[in-house]
């Protein structure tokens, strides 16, 4: 799991629907903004030595055109003057979009789906990484790939999000 998390704002109106707009909506242009409010709520915690996107399954990337997460990663990164690294996580197996699962369904869902890219697990080891997203409900995917991360020698996993889903009942 993830050694600490950061959310920009709660998923709820009006902010839904601008993340809604952003990711599937070719809305690239609020990009910018997100980035610029995440890299705020961030602040001084962004000391790591890389910020990477959860990585998208080529077939969604080719729907989508974009990998929302990396759009937000890159300008986060560079706002806090950290590096950004697109290349360091790979999707190995496509999955079932998670909004489309009950949240008890979801961690199973992506179990196994993301790697290291074995060429690059020596960039991973002792390093202080932090994994970007749009919005985080359960965690489930983020909580895998820091495991991944862990797993490949990761000393700190930090999980950055513009928005977070209120757990239930504090909606």
């Amino acid at each position: 799991m993830f050694d600490a998390a950061v959310a920009r704002v709660d998923y709820r109106r009006p902010w839904d629907q601008v993340v809604a707009a952003f990711k599937f909506h070719d809305a690239l242009d609020l990009a910018g903004a997100l980035a610029s409010g995440l890299a705020d709520a961030v602040g001084t915690a962004g000391d790591v030595d890389a910020v990477v996107p959860v990585p998208l399954a080529a077939a969604r990337l080719r729907e989508r055109g974009y990998n929302q997460a990396w759009e937000l990663a890159r300008r986060v990164a560079s706002r806090l003057g950290a590096p950004a690294d697109a290349g360091l996580l790979v999707r190995i197996r496509e999955t079932t979009h998670q909004l489309d699962l009950p949240h008890e369904a979801r961690a199973g869902n992506v179990r196994g789906a993301f790697a290291v890219e074995p060429m690059r697990r020596a960039d991973v080891h002792g390093r202080r990484i932090a994994v970007v997203d749009d919005v985080m409900t359960t965690g489930s995917t983020l909580g895998e790939i820091a495991t991944v991360l862990k797993q490949a020698g990761a000393s700190e996993v930090s999980a950055w999000v513009f928005a977070r889903t209120p757990p239930p009942g504090d909606e």
